[in-house]
């Protein structure tokens, strides 16, 4: 997703300097999707190119798009914790510090003595500067031209940088791949269902994983459904099989539930909380609160209040301790510490923030769906 919102600005920026405009910021912040395409929202970025002045978006761009996908495509280095942790991205200087000498010399490794190595020298030198460097620009005859060759060249860096995508925990596992076909024909009618019931606006369907329960609400009459899972492997192959269709009615994020993405920015209000971002009309739980309760360590009852919190209805599935799942990620934990995971547990902590519309044990008799409703309902 970021190399596509890459390639976009750029795009955009050379389709402004052909007609003598330019955009004064690349931040991948301006670029939003609508399901899987990518979507350009800052128009107030463009305005008229000025003779002899450089892309005064470039080093914007290196820190928010091409530094994080030279970590992701030559480092194997995720860069969601980056930008997570700096609403400006990363500098050239750190940027160089995490790059070898080697990475910065090898021919396979496009770019980054040009826009890693030079552009952290010259940050260096001329952080403290009062040297005029509009001015010696000008001197020196800058031209558009050489803008035109920086962007195109940055697009053909663009294009070729690839991730290695190396085996995740649950890249190769589809969450269908532990149900018979009897269980999954019941939570399949079960979402349906619940999500045909009204008008379902926008669905978040938590833990999605290859995105069959998104495709499900969509067919049953969703308007719209965020996709979110904590593997960055899994959305990516998810988005990639939207984009291919054009899909503009699911949108996979990467997210871990149990550490949403903060406020940041000024004052913590500029990019707001995940929990702030949405009014969900419903909420898909499925096969997601044991990995969060048992392999996060987050007691059950703040799993339901972050239910509530997002707000809308809620379909939730409680795989139960005799579930083989359950029993796989309870094998190296220590004795007693989730004791509390019961079903009695559960829906005890269910039934102080929802009312239980229905509740339905799959034919394997290990996990139980809810149909959840906020009690002021």
């Amino acid at each position: 997703m970021l190399r596509d919102a890459a390639k976009l600005q750029l795009d955009l920026t050379q389709a402004a300097l052909a007609e003598d405009l330019t955009t004064k910021d690349a931040t991948s912040y301006n670029v939003q999707f609508v399901g899987a395409r990518p979507t350009f929202i800052d128009v107030g970025s463009f305005e008229q190119l000025v003779a002899a002045e450089p892309w005064h978006g470039y080093r914007q761009f290196c820190q928010l798009f091409l530094y994080p996908l030279m970590f992701q495509g030559y480092k194997n280095l995720p860069f969601q914790p980056w930008l997570r942790g700096a609403i400006d991205g990363i500098t050239p200087l750190d940027a160089r510090a995490a790059m070898s000498r080697w990475d910065l010399l090898s021919p396979r490794k496009k770019g980054t003595m040009l826009h890693v190595g030079l552009h952290a020298r010259a940050e260096r030198r001329y952080a403290d500067s009062d040297r005029d460097v509009k001015a010696d620009l000008k001197k020196a005859g800058f031209k558009k031209e050489v803008t035109v060759a920086q962007v195109r060249g940055l697009r053909k860096i663009v294009e070729k940088l690839r991730w290695k995508q190396s085996e995740s925990e649950w890249s190769g596992y589809s969450e269908r791949g532990h149900y018979s076909d009897d269980d999954l024909a019941r939570k399949s009618e079960f979402v349906a269902a619940v999500t045909g019931q009204r008008r379902r606006r926008l669905v978040l369907d938590l833990g999605a994983n290859d995105g069959y329960f998104s495709r499900q609400a969509i067919e049953a009459g969703a308007e719209y459904v965020v996709a979110i899972d904590a593997d960055p492997l899994v959305v990516d192959t998810l988005y990639r099989t939207l984009r291919d269709e054009g899909n503009e009615r699911i949108l996979p994020l990467t997210m871990n539930l149990a550490d949403p993405s903060p406020g940041s920015g000024w004052r913590g209000t500029e990019r707001r909380p995940f929990v702030g971002r949405f009014e969900p009309d419903l909420l898909l739980a499925l096969a997601v609160v044991h990995h969060v309760a048992i392999s996060a360590n987050v007691p059950l009852g703040a799993f339901v209040g972050l239910l509530a919190d997002l707000g809308g209805d809620v379909v939730v599935e409680f795989p139960t301790p005799d579930d083989p799942m359950v029993q796989r990620l309870l094998r190296n934990k220590r004795e007693g510490v989730h004791d509390e995971y019961t079903v009695e547990t559960f829906e005890g902590e269910l039934a102080t923030r929802f009312a239980i519309e229905s509740r339905e044990v799959l034919p394997s008799q290990t996990r139980i769906l809810y149909h959840l409703t906020p009690p002021a309902r």
